[in-house]
C-alpha cells in the first residue's frame, strides 16, 4: 500500500522532530539527524522510538 504524500509532509521524527525521508521502496521512514529508521506497515508509519532501528 502506498503512503499518503500529504501525510508524509507533516510527519516528523518523534525523537528530534526533524524531517523524515521515505525510502525508495516505501518500507521505511528515515531521520538523517538521529540516524533512525521507522518501518511502514501497509502504508501506516510506526513512529515509536522503541521500535526504531539504527541505520548507516
Amino acid at each position: 500500500m502506498e503512503m499518503d504524500k500529504e501525510l508524509l509532509e507533516i510527519l516528523a521524527c518523534p525523537k528530534c522532530k526533524g524531517e523524515l525521508q521515505l525510502t525508495v521502496d516505501e518500507s521505511e521512514l528515515r531521520c538523517d539527524v538521529c540516524r533512525l529508521s521507522y518501518r511502514v506497515d501497509d502504508g501506516i508509519p510506526i513512529l515509536l522510538i522503541d521500535e526504531a532501528t539504527s541505520y548507516e
